[in-house]
């Protein structure tokens, strides 16, 4: 179970990065190399930056629950 977790933690923090550095920021960000910065909108953000800030959440709260599980896990064994 340990090991299980210990993988998904390393698998999630790597696409969490990923995730992170796709994001626009002020000054564009690793999203312009893909055609990101082509598209702007005055009035909010995209489709597809709404969809990432989903994805990128959802991934955030599994790497935290691996964090609580594995701290359980570890403390009672």
């Amino acid at each position: 179970m340990i090991l299980a977790l210990n993988v998904l933690l390393v698998l999630t923090s790597a696409l969490l990065i990923v995730m992170i550095l796709l994001h626009k920021g002020r000054g564009g960000g690793l999203s312009d190399m893909f055609g990101g910065g082509i598209s702007s909108n005055v009035g909010g953000s995209s489709v597809a930056e709404k969809n990432l800030d989903r994805i990128t959440v959802g991934i955030a709260v599994i790497w935290i629950a691996c964090i609580i599980a594995l701290g359980l896990l570890l403390k009672s064994g």
